[in-house]
């Protein structure tokens, strides 16, 4: 930007259309209308302009004139402002300041001569304007307003400082008399302070951010993007009301001193002052605004690069994982970027070298639950991973990366921390120190890469820092940590070993249920949210079972969807009250199962194998689908299932005594129900046709192109539904792709 704005080209802005560049433009602003007087006039002072080759570094001094401005003022007493604290020393910025003055201190006291001089000849504001813009004409756009600030500075100190050391030393006092300044007027000199404070509070904000805009990169800022154009080519007109409004301050103090006690019962008219600070306000409310636009156009332009060397570092061959970690959550200035969760210390990435890490990401809104289960398997992992010597050796490392989009939300909300301290406390694992290490970019490679919508994923970084997995939750819910090292490979050996039984379905989330599972008993699993049905259903299925002389248990494991979460605790509160049936009163526990059979389905359609002969793929399409309808149940022999049917099995077991009752001594218990169900109250009923919601975060490949029903075997149609999802008393509207 710099370059733009001390271009010799700069000349030619007002008039400059240039060609639309192939990056995002800038986006619009309203800025400033000028008049047709002020386009006139922007003409002539871009002919006045003409900058040599020098480079005036003026920071160092727009910072020394910022300090003489705040001091040089009155208060109730003289000697306060002289009083403000002292400006950190730095001598490298000292030697950078006078180097500056070295080249410009002979431009900075004739500029302060010709206002003087020209101010006190009667010469016309505006004419004396154009006069420092020709005597500063080699100085670039900042340079003209700082080095003229300086000179005001200096006529403004050195008023102020005989003001404030009047009555406290005899060198001031003799040179304020000789100066005809009026310290003993209290009336005039407030007048003087009140009406040019404001004016140059804004001369400075303005200053500043020509300055600023100075400095702004122009690697990332480029004379093609039209709107660009439109903003900087009022900089010369900011710089010209500026000046001006310089020019009429010193003409106010340089009258007071010239005319002497003659001003001493003269009340200083305001308009001009507060006309010229209304000016610039709109001017600097104009130039804050196209440095924020500026300040989100580079930042996309750096966070697109920074996205763009990412991805190449992830498909660069490293020799151990570092580089990788470094840059998803290592900051520049930031060496202890993690906490350990056992012992809450802040540590080094070095903790993670050459480990497999498990990288836990989600937002501030991750389910209890889902914390509550991952911290089971991950505490029990690391029990039946102990050593002779005490301690835990554990074959990768899990760390915690806490994403809010954008970071100045959490920035300004104190709620937000406070929920980040509370998911984080814990926590056993590493966790990132705060959601302000995770950049931008970083956030945005997550969602383009990984396909992160919120809704939390386990990636996987193995020793080298390869990813292993972009999500490995659905493995670890279904095979806990022996899933390690979580790849594909080891992901489709465990499912080479596995059948479509009760074990698979229930696992080791209930010991009860797992206690049932014995070639002798009948297990019947249900679920639902119509507490009627469950009723009718458990007390007919007893029935069945006592009349035919079997042992038939049954639990209820409620349902999936997640807005029905209190009215599924009502219910399983209910059975366990009436003693209709085994039910799971702790909510981790009926979510686990649901995001077992969810993982279940996401891992086969993963692994590609969601045809219509997968015995396991079916059975879980069965389950979620029914569930989705309302009532359902399944049915086992121990292990072996019989059968998963929809809420028309109670009409089955409610008419056991005048139909197929008599059918169990030579068919048996399960087979006669089974064909009486589907014989009979199917043909009644009807097979409802299959139906399934994947969540928008399952996709990226786990949303299948196309699924035909297990019921009729047909393809069946997509939709696209919204559903609002109450939990935990937060409202987190989800979207949801219904198939």
């Amino acid at each position: 930007m710099e370059s733009l704005i001390k271009s010799q080209h700069a000349q030619k802005l007002a008039g400059h259309s240039g060609k639309t560049p192939a990056t995002e433009m800038i986006p619009a602003t309203t800025g400033l209308t000028m008049s047709s007087d002020e386009s006139m006039m922007l003409k002539l002072i871009q002919h006045t302009h003409s900058p040599d080759a020098r480079e005036v570094q003026v920071r160092g001094l727009l910072s020394l004139v910022e300090d003489i401005l705040d001091r040089a003022t009155l208060n109730s007493d003289d000697s306060n402002s002289s009083m403000l604290p002292l400006p950190t020393e730095d001598k490298l910025m000292q030697s950078s300041v006078m180097s500056v003055l070295d080249n410009v201190s002979y431009a900075i006291d004739r500029v302060g001569c010709e206002i003087a001089y020209k101010s006190l000849t009667g010469s016309d504001a505006h004419e004396i304007t154009m006069s420092v813009f020709e005597h500063l004409s080699s100085f670039h756009w900042d340079g003209k307003l700082v080095l003229t600030l300086a000179a005001f500075a200096l006529n403004y100190g050195e008023f102020w400082l005989l003001v404030q050391f009047y009555s406290k030393n005899q060198l001031a006092k003799s040179l304020a008399m000789l100066k005809l300044v009026p310290v003993q007027n209290r009336v005039t000199l407030e007048s003087v302070s009140q009406g040019l404070n404001d004016l140059i509070q804004e001369m400075k904000s303005v200053t500043a951010c020509v300055v600023e805009l100075s400095e702004l990169p122009d690697r990332y800022i480029s004379l093609e993007d039209p709107q660009l154009s439109r903003i900087v080519s009022t900089i010369p007109i900011a710089v010209y009301w500026t000046i001006r409004s310089i020019v009429a301050c010193i003409s106010q103090i340089n009258m007071i001193t010239a005319m002497g006690h003659e001003m001493m019962n003269t009340q200083m008219d305001s308009w001009e002052t507060s006309m010229l600070a209304n000016k610039l306000k709109n001017i600097h409310d104009h130039l804050s605004e196209t440095l924020r636009l500026c300040y989100r156009h580079i930042e996309k332009q750096r966070s697109s690069e920074s996205l763009k060397m990412l991805h190449s570092l992830f498909d660069t061959t490293h020799i151990d994982n570092m580089k990788i970690l470094t840059a998803l959550i290592h900051p520049k200035n930031h060496t202890t970027p993690l906490q350990d969760g056992l012992t809450k210390r802040k540590v080094h990435l070095d903790v993670l070298r050459r480990k497999t890490v498990l990288l836990l990401i989600s937002d501030l809104n991750i389910l209890q639950d889902e914390l509550s289960i991952f911290e089971q398997i991950y505490t029990e992992s690391r029990r039946n991973l102990l050593g002779m010597d005490g301690k835990s050796h554990m074959p990768y490392e899990v760390v915690w990366v806490p994403i809010v989009d954008p970071i100045e939300d959490f920035e300004r909300s104190p709620i937000l921390q406070k929920r980040f301290e509370a998911l984080r406390a814990p926590m056993p694992w590493y966790t990132v120190d705060s959601p302000k290490l995770i950049e931008r970019h970083v956030v945005e490679f997550m969602r383009e890469r990984w396909h992160f919508m919120n809704k939390p994923i386990l990636v996987v970084i193995d020793p080298q820092g390869n990813e292993a997995s972009l999500n490995a939750l659905h493995m670890i819910w279904i095979w806990g940590t022996e899933a390690f090292p979580f790849t594909r490979s080891r992901e489709e050996e465990l499912w080479r070993r596995e059948t479509f039984s009760l074990n698979l379905i229930v696992d080791g989330i209930d010991s009860v249920i797992f206690n049932w599972i014995n070639p002798d008993n009948y297990i019947f699993l249900y679920g639902g949210d119509d507490l009627d049905w469950i009723r009718r259903f458990t007390m007919a299925a007893k029935a069945t079972a006592k009349d035919s002389n079997v042992k038939l248990e049954m639990a209820y494991v409620g349902k999936r969807n997640h807005s029905h979460r209190e009215q599924i605790r009502r219910i399983s509160e209910a059975v366990s009250a009436e003693n209709l049936s085994h039910s799971w009163t702790e909510p981790a526990l009926m979510w686990f199962f649901w995001a077992r059979l969810e993982s279940m389905l996401y891992s086969k359609i993963q692994l590609g194998k969601a045809d219509d002969h997968d015995e396991v793929m079916q059975g879980i399409k069965k389950i979620l689908s029914y569930d989705k309808l309302g009532g359902w149940a399944l049915l086992s022999k121990g292990p072996e299932i019989v059968m998963i049917v929809h809420g028309a099995i109670e009409r089955t077991v409610s008419v056991y005594d005048r139909t197929w009752k008599t059918h169990v001594p030579t068919k048996g218990y399960t087979k006669a129900m089974y064909d009486h169900h589907h014989d009979e109250v199917l043909r009644e009923t009807g097979k409802p046709c299959g139906h399934f919601d994947f969540h928008i975060t399952a996709r990226s490949g786990r949303i299948p192109d196309k699924m035909n029903c297990f019921e009729c075997h047909r393809p069946m149609e997509k939709y696209m539904t919204f559903s609002c999802c109450h939990d935990d008393k937060l409202l987190d509207q989800d979207e949801n792709y219904n198939f």
